[in-house]
């Protein structure tokens, strides 16, 4: 190998994460006034509460699923922060605020890539609650997992690209 070789080209996974982990303090700066903090990546680690489970599809030339999981004390903080209330949000209430703050960090993912703008679209998020499921993806391509914090508590979000 001589010195002017070039370097090995880094593998997708790495390039989306940083932009989705941006997307994300972004969202949550910006909507909710509030910091995130990196957490442990972890592939297994999920919020021990009551999850609540967010994906909003990508479809055109980027097509896959951006999913947001946290547990039930994070998602009624989401709720009561977009809605500026300090009392206890309804179940409607916190599935809303969980969907759209999935499809704010889609939205923000998609915008900041180069070349797909207007030819990747989201789909209207879908919200899960509960513990009792599994997510598996059928996009069969690239995925990448960060785990923030809200907190302290974990905010996962997830990219799965189809192949």
């Amino acid at each position: 190998m001589t010195a002017g070789a070039p370097a090995a080209v880094r593998p997708r996974q790495e390039e989306w994460l940083p932009i989705l982990e941006l997307a994300a303090h972004e969202v949550f700066a910006i909507v909710l006034g509030s910091e995130l903090a990196t957490g442990v990546k972890a592939e297994s680690e999920t919020p021990s509460q009551e999850e609540f489970t967010a994906m909003v599809g990508l479809a055109g030339s980027l097509r896959g699923v951006v999913t947001f999981c946290c547990g039930a004390s994070s998602a009624r903080q989401i709720a009561s922060h977009m809605l500026g209330i300090d009392v206890p949000c309804t179940e409607e209430q916190v599935w809303d605020a969980v969907g759209e703050i999935c499809n704010m960090i889609a939205g923000n993912f998609k915008n900041k890539l180069i070349g797909f703008d207007g030819s990747c679209l989201l789909s209207v998020p879908a919200v899960v609650t509960g513990r009792a499921y599994r997510f598996h993806s059928l996009a069969g391509g690239e995925s990448a997992q960060t785990v923030l914090l809200l907190d302290g508590a974990p905010l996962i979000i997830r990219l799965d690209l189809h192949a």
